[in-house]
């Protein structure tokens, strides 16, 4: 049987003039707060009573009154308005991350590495970094809680793509009246026992340095800039690198570590099933691999 009343949708708007008439308690604060007229609005609300088939208010005049069917829609146009900012919530926080991929990484040179390839060919893209350990960034790209790693070793998995991204050494600046500063090269032995200055942000190298020099005394210091500005006034030794974006302007002498421990080669890995935007990257990075190398 066909039935001849045509009913109406809802729309949010008018769920929110309802909600607006109630908390400012008259149609022209409301409108005043909607930007729009009181002649507009009245005609919304009176519509909205018309699609619902009851009346929603007690009218006095001008004056206009939520009635106890208009109390029972409020409690149900709270909760739909509620639900529908939580979903656009969820929709902008899930754009966002559409937009972000999530980095791990065992030190900080090969990110600035990777963020440079990505602003040059994908200049929307943001990339969240965490620097961990090298068993974490393994362990968190397999189980795909990051989207990208920069390990210092290549990861054999069938599941995952890997490919080298860049190459960083590890220099000795050393005070120019410290024993050492006469020495054209430094070695384990030469550096075991003496008092470094480290960027606490160093990520694995810390370990490295830990293994290799047992008997030195490491003053970390957490604050980069702070660590920048220590460095020259502090008259121990640190570590510089041949990071192109790293390189300081700091007094002293630089003198290379003829040892492997100076030495890292970093690696990108992606998930064969990880997102578009970590392959796209990923690809991206090895093509400018490639071209450099033919």
């Amino acid at each position: 049987m066909h039935d001849s009343h045509k009913e109406h949708m809802l729309n949010f708007e008018q769920l929110r003039q309802l909600e607006a008439v109630a908390e400012f308690g008259t149609v022209s604060a409301a409108a005043d707060e909607l930007i729009m007229s009181q002649s507009a609005l009245s005609r919304s609300l009176a519509r909205l009573e018309k699609d619902l088939g009851i009346a929603l208010f007690d009218r006095h005049g001008r004056s206009i009154s939520l009635n106890r069917a208009g109390a029972t829609a409020l409690e149900y146009v709270h909760s739909i308005l509620r639900e529908e900012r939580l979903m656009r919530s969820a929709l902008s926080e899930l754009a966002h991350r559409a937009q972000t991929l999530t980095v791990g990484t065992v030190a900080p040179a090969p990110l600035w590495r990777l963020t440079a390839l990505a602003v040059e060919r994908f200049p929307g893209l943001l990339l969240s970094s965490q620097t961990i350990g090298q068993s974490d960034v393994e362990r968190r790209l397999i189980s795909a809680e990051i989207d990208l790693a920069i390990s210092s070793q290549p990861l054999h998995y069938p599941a995952i793509r890997s490919h080298p991204l860049m190459s960083e050494r590890l220099s000795v600046r050393v005070p120019e009246s410290h024993r050492l500063a006469a020495k054209e090269a430094l070695t384990r032995d030469d550096l075991d026992g003496e008092t470094f200055l480290l960027y606490a942000g160093v990520g694995f190298w810390r370990e490295r340095v830990q293994s290799a020099l047992p008997h030195s005394t490491l003053i970390m210091q957490e604050d980069f800039s702070v660590f920048q500005q220590l460095v020259p006034a502090s008259g121990v030794l640190s570590f510089t690198t041949d990071a192109a974006f790293l390189t300081d302007t700091a007094s002293g002498v630089v003198l290379p570590l003829a040892d492997e421990i100076a030495h890292a080669t970093y690696h990108l890995l992606v998930r064969r099933d990880g997102p578009h935007d970590a392959t796209q990257l990923f690809q991206w990075v090895t093509s400018q691999s490639e071209s450099r190398h033919n």
